[in-house]
C-alpha cells in the first residue's frame, strides 16, 4: 500500500483563519516543491496539501478541505480535465485554478467550460501566478490577455469564428486522448486512465485521425508526441 503524496499542514489556529489554505496538484515533484515556496512567503496564503493524481487529489480535497486548488493538466493518474469536472460537480464553490506547460489557446476556454476559474501558463512571472490565484480566491476568472481577446473575438461573431488550428476540430475527449498518446500511453492505459473501455478509446482515436487527416496509427502517435511536446506537429 503506497503512501498519498499529499500531507496535512500544521497551521497555528490563529494563522489558519488569516491564510487561504492552497492545495497543489501537480505530477512533477520540482514544481510542487517551487509553487510551496512560492505560496508559503505569502501573508494570505498557506499551501496544506499536495497531490500528484485525481485519486490522491480527490483524497486530499475531501480530508484538507482546501480553500483553493491548483491543478494541472498532465497527472501521474488521471487527467486533470477529469478532475476539474470532479471537483466542481462535488464542490460547486470550490476556487480551482488550472497552472499547466499546454498551449493556452487550446486549453484554457475548455478548462473554464469544465469547472475551472481560471487558466495560466506556468511560464507566466511569480507575481503573474500570484495575481490569478488571488483572483480566482476572490471569486473572479482569470485568462492572460491573448486568450481573453480571443474569447471576446468568439463571442462578437456569434459563433461563426473558425479556428485555423486543427487541435479545435477535437472534442474534450479526443484531446484528452490525443494528449495521452503524446505522453506515452497504450490504448488499454489511456481506457484505465479514462475509465473507459479499449474499445471506446480505440473508436476516438479513429475520430481523431479523421479529423487531423491522418492516415494511420504511427502518424497519429508522431503527431501526439510532436504536439505534446510543444513542437510543430506539421499540416493536417
Amino acid at each position: 500500500m503506497t503512501t498519498p503524496t499529499y500531507a496535512r499542514k500544521e497551521v497555528a489556529p490563529g494563522a489558519a483563519k488569516a491564510r487561504h489554505r492552497v492545495l497543489i496538484v501537480d505530477d512533477h515533484p520540482i514544481v510542487r516543491q517551487g509553487l510551496r515556496r512560492l505560496i508559503d512567503q505569502e501573508e494570505d496564503l498557506i499551501v496544506c496539501g499536495e497531490a500528484e493524481s485525481t485519486r490522491e487529489a480527490k483524497g486530499a480535497i475531501r480530508e484538507l478541505k482546501p480553500d483553493v486548488i491548483i491543478v494541472d493538466i498532465s497527472l501521474k493518474q488521471g487527467d486533470g480535465i477529469e478532475l476539474v469536472k470532479d471537483a466542481r460537480a462535488h464542490y460547486a464553490s470550490l476556487p480551482i485554478l488550472v497552472l499547466s506547460m499546454h498551449d493556452e489557446t487550446i486549453y484554457a476556454e475548455r478548462m473554464l467550460s469544465a469547472g475551472a476559474n481560471g487558466y495560466i501558463m506556468k511560464q507566466a512571472a511569480s507575481d503573474q501566478f500570484l495575481v490569478a490565484l488571488r483572483r480566482v480566491l476572490e471569486g473572479g476568472i482569470y485568462v492572460s490577455e491573448v486568450v481573453g481577446n480571443s474569447m471576446i473575438q468568439k463571442f462578437a461573431s456569434g459563433g461563426a469564428y473558425i479556428s485555423a488550428n486543427p487541435i479545435d476540430r477535437l472534442s474534450n475527449r479526443e484531446l484528452q486522448i490525443l494528449h495521452m498518446i503524446g505522453r506515452g500511453l497504450s490504448t488499454r492505459q489511456a481506457a484505465e486512465a479514462l475509465n473507459l473501455s479499449i474499445k471506446t478509446v480505440e473508436s476516438h482515436r479513429q475520430r481523431i485521425k479523421r479529423k487531423l487527416n491522418l492516415a494511420t496509427g504511427s502518424q497519429l502517435v508522431q503527431y501526439a508526441v510532436n504536439w505534446f511536446s510543444g513542437r510543430e506537429a506539421g499540416p493536417a
